[in-house]
């Protein structure tokens, strides 16, 4: 069989959708597969789901050419306070320490699709395969062929040189290829909200470690704030089942006053929490990316942006191989894939880890331990700094798009 597209995507949400995107005018025949027709707008509600976008997120985003459109519905994080819930002690990360307009961004996830569809629509150069599910796949040395159903019953058939995993925590792609993932269940569900405060955040995101688990407080537009509270397994199920006011009442004492009084409570949900990690990255013709490879707590917010910058590299890398000419399923581009994530997985992955193993840890002596790690953090420059250009995703060798850069850019300056 031919060779229908260089590059078949299984998964068209945001990591998906970002590489189809970053992909474009490469010169690579690209195929996006997703199983549901892209959303068309709806209006902005209180209960809008969002994502925190870090700083390096920001720029690989703006590499894509989606920032500006997205820019006016995200709100800025200013500031980060972090805190343990009955010991003294908290750091404190500042913006205009960091050198930085902004440490990160809060959007919600309406805004983020409703760009990502209007930029499919004017690229023509992509071939959107939609509604569409994967039924079968098989790969040899020389590509990848994949069955997918329609929407309408009706199968195709299709062809690429490489196959993209940008399908979720449970990837059927990686079910298929017999990849393995190594779990950690972490006996822990995340209830999640939108809530009003009396006042207002002005920009500061909050993490406090409760004796339920993490709480999160994140900036959003219209004075509200966007909850993410961690409660052990056997708790989540009672919170949920709470009324507003006893909701509200146990939110506000967990959290505290620093925001005021808490009022309107939106409609919850829950989902468990645990670290899920590939056995391997690639497979012969096949890469995972995104959720797919790594699913992490949410405790630092770093799972969307660490899928964000494997779509950096990857891209920069399919550039490459479109511009010399070489095969962008080879096993050598694949592995240099793998390496230059590595280290930035290993320890994203790792630290996320151990902040939920070491504030979910009820022994006392810890307690002070965890108090003196909070000021020694905000008390000394050189730790915070380092700390805070990870959760920005601004350590380590970085890609043109993580630099807010286009691939165009370097092609550019290769023909001059």
């Amino acid at each position: 069989m031919s060779f229908t597209h260089d590059v078949l995507i299984v998964g068209g949400g945001m990591v998906g959708g970002s590489l189809a995107l970053a992909l474009r005018r490469s010169g690579l025949r690209v195929g996006l597969i997703e199983a549901r027709p892209f959303p068309t707008g709806n209006a902005p509600a209180f209960d809008d789901r969002v994502i925190a976008l870090a700083l390096g997120s920001r720029r690989i985003l703006q590499g894509l050419g989606l920032w500006d459109e997205l820019a006016a519905e995200a709100t800025a994080i200013r500031r980060i306070h972090v805190s343990d819930r009955g010991h003294f002690g908290a750091t404190r990360i500042d913006c205009a320490d960091e050198g930085v307009e902004a440490l990160g961004y809060v959007a919600e996830l309406r805004a983020m699709g409703a760009v990502l569809t209007r930029h499919f629509e004017d690229s023509p150069e992509l071939d959107l395969v939609m509604p569409a599910a994967l039924v079968d796949l098989v790969q040899d040395a020389t590509g990848v062929t994949v069955t997918v159903e329609r929407g309408s019953g009706a199968s195709e058939t299709l062809r690429g040189r490489l196959l993209v995993a940008a399908d979720g925590t449970a990837s059927p792609v990686r079910e298929r290829l017999g990849i393995g993932v190594r779990r950690q269940d972490y006996g822990q569900v995340a209830v999640i909200a939108n809530v009003a405060t009396e006042r207002p955040h002005r920009g500061v995101a909050y993490e406090r470690f409760t004796e339920h688990g993490p709480l999160a407080m994140l900036p959003m537009g219209d004075g509200r704030c966007s909850l993410v509270w961690t409660h052990r397994a056997a708790e989540a199920e009672a919170r949920m089942a709470q009324d507003d006011d006893g909701f509200r009442d146990g939110l506000q004492q967990a959290f505290g006053w620093r925001l005021g009084r808490i009022g309107r409570v939106g409609r919850r949900a829950s989902y468990p929490l645990a670290l899920w990690r590939s056995e391997a990255d690639y497979l012969g013709r096949c890469v995972l990316i995104g959720n797919a490879a790594h699913t992490l707590h949410p405790v630092a917010g770093q799972g969307l942006n660490l899928g964000l910058r494997d779509v950096a590299v990857l891209a920069e890398l399919l550039w490459q191989a479109a511009h010399d000419g070489h095969d962008p399923g080879s096993s050598a581009l694949l592995e240099r894939f793998a390496a230059w994530r590595r280290d930035d997985l290993r320890f994203t992955a790792g630290y996320t880890d151990f902040l939920v193993r070491l504030f979910s840890n009820p022994w006392p002596p810890l307690g002070h331990a965890r108090a003196c790690g909070l000021i020694a953090v905000d008390r000394l420059p050189p730790l915070r700094h380092a700390l805070a250009r990870r959760n920005m995703g601004l350590a380590g060798r970085q890609p043109l798009l993580g630099r807010g850069l286009s691939p165009l850019d370097r092609i550019a300056r290769l023909a001059s």
